[in-house]
């Protein structure tokens, strides 16, 4: 048991074997271990590993249960960290060489709570430059390769590395962060399931910036229900990000079970699905039936506010100011020695003038009351999370041009999201005639996690495609 079957138990499944005694963190720890050991070489996902420590951590989780002293289902659980989030003692490079000795003196709200849960953190994944693409490539530390493909096809970014630790089976959840996409494209492309929270659930505190307006905390996991205990853990008010206050934590767990029946769900036309891959297109439209199965009401609208979140927020205005402004010093003293296709994008935030900045972000506030009404009559919208499945990655990363019009294509859909302030889950909906997965999004209105996490464990419950896994033979026989 303490092989294969491990690479992708649930959480509940992991945590019912170690109460049982049929399994220890211990053992659960040194298997993820060794299936890095045996994948990371070639797949990339992992920028650093912390062993020594995991296993102490494993060790201890071990003796408390045999104490009596049980925190709860996550408690000896591992997982790995996207490396923006701060983690002492440890290096917070966000993808750049430059940043691989800038030691954290704490960690970050979203470990200190996960480590009170008793969950044990096995390292820290690769991600883009500054998170700042949603392709994945990465020309400094290396692109992570997603494992769906013996060809080097894109994972997905900027969570790229998360991606690939989960797809693979080796941790059981990865924390990401989720910008302008940066936790569903990689859900979609490596086909996991990928929770966007909406800004201000989950504090910030601790995580290297991109954009204060949009920066979000997410997971991807290999279920929804894993993506909603973790989500449980991570919510809540913290005096470190203020945008966090005043807001009470929902408990998404107490109905995520309870079915979809009478629940609204539309189609969003127009801008979601135009230019789409004929075989994403079929595969989502299928999904409708899937929830009116379960009792849903499935209908199809215009949603005309998606065509004007794009418009609002042009050549992610907001993303390249505000990550500029952050970034300042690498991009104005070390600009040469940066990725060059990151840092000719930010620096385009310096050209940002502050009238352009306010004022969209102004209308960016309006269309979110906009957005809000347009839904009043439905509860989720059911779209393609990328318009096109992976590529590889030597087609994307040709030209500066060609990989700016691939980057806009794969984010076109969860920008909006993130501009209108939605909370959105990709999951898996089916594949490719060549095995690689796509993605369903189910978009909620902002604050309603559990009414998205609801719909997409029914779904999950209805479906098996959350259950398939890469053949990794090729590498383990590397």
């Amino acid at each position: 048991m303490i092989e294969k079957k491990l690479n992708y138990q649930t959480i509940p499944e992991l945590a019912e074997s170690i109460r049982k005694g049929e399994l220890s963190s211990v053992q659960l720890v040194e298997h993820c271990f060794s299936r890095i050991e045996t994948l990371d070489q070639k797949l990339n996902a992992f920028h650093l590993v912390r062993k020594e420590s995991a296993m102490e951590q494993a060790r201890a989780a071990d003796q408390a249960l045999q104490d009596g002293n049980d925190p709860g289902m996550l408690h000896g659980i591992p997982y790995a960290a996207k490396d923006l989030f701060d983690v002492k003692g440890l290096p917070t490079a966000a993808g750049l060489s430059l940043l691989d000795q800038s030691i954290a003196a704490a960690d970050a709200n979203a470990i200190q709570r996960l480590s009170k849960a008793g969950m044990i953190l096995v390292g820290k994944t690769n991600t883009v430059q500054f998170a700042f693409s949603g392709v994945g490539i990465n020309h400094d530390h290396g692109t992570p390769h997603n494992p769906w493909s013996r060809e080097h096809v894109l994972p997905g970014g900027s969570s790229s590395g998360s991606g690939v630790a989960v797809a693979a089976g080796m941790v059981p959840m990865a924390l990401g962060t989720d910008t302008g996409g940066s936790v569903r494209v990689p859900s979609s492309l490596c086909g996991t399931s990928g929770l966007k929270t909406t800004v201000g659930r989950i504090s910030r505190a601790g995580v290297y910036p991109l954009s204060w307006t949009l920066d979000s905390v997410g997971m991807l996991t290999h279920t929804v229900e894993d993506a909603a205990l973790i989500y449980q853990c991570l919510q809540g008010a913290d005096v470190n990000d203020e945008i966090t206050l005043g807001l009470a934590p929902q408990d998404v767990l107490i109905k995520l079970k309870e079915g979809i029946s009478g629940m609204r769900l539309a189609f969003a036309e127009s801008v979601f699905f135009e230019d789409l891959h004929p075989e994403v297109e079929a595969a989502v439209r299928e999904c409708g039936k899937v929830f009116e199965d379960l009792g849903a009401d499935v209908s199809s609208i215009e949603f005309p506010e998606a065509q004007e979140a794009l418009q609002v927020n042009p050549g992610i205005m907001i993303i390249a100011a505000e990550g500029y402004l952050l970034n300042k010093k690498w991009l104005e003293e070390h600009f040469d020695e940066l990725d060059p296709v990151v840092a000719q994008r930010m620096i385009l935030g310096k050209e940002v003038t502050a009238g352009e900045y306010v004022q969209t972000c102004y209308t960016a506030r309006q269309l979110r009351a906009k957005a809000g009404n347009a839904l009043k009559n439905i509860d989720l919208l059911l779209v393609p999370t990328a318009p096109v499945p992976a590529q590889p990655v030597a087609e994307v990363d040709t030209t500066l041009e060609n990989y700016l019009e691939q980057n806009a294509r794969y984010l076109r859909h969860t920008c909006i999201g993130n501009v209108l302030n939605m909370c959105g889950l990709s999951i898996p909906c089916g594949f490719t005639k060549d095995g690689l997965p796509i993605g369903l999004m189910i978009y909620g209105k902002p604050f309603q996690e559990d009414v998205v996490l609801r719909a997409g464990y029914a779904f999950q419950q209805a479906t098996d495609w959350h259950q398939r896994v890469p053949d990794l033979s090729w590498l383990a026989n590397k």
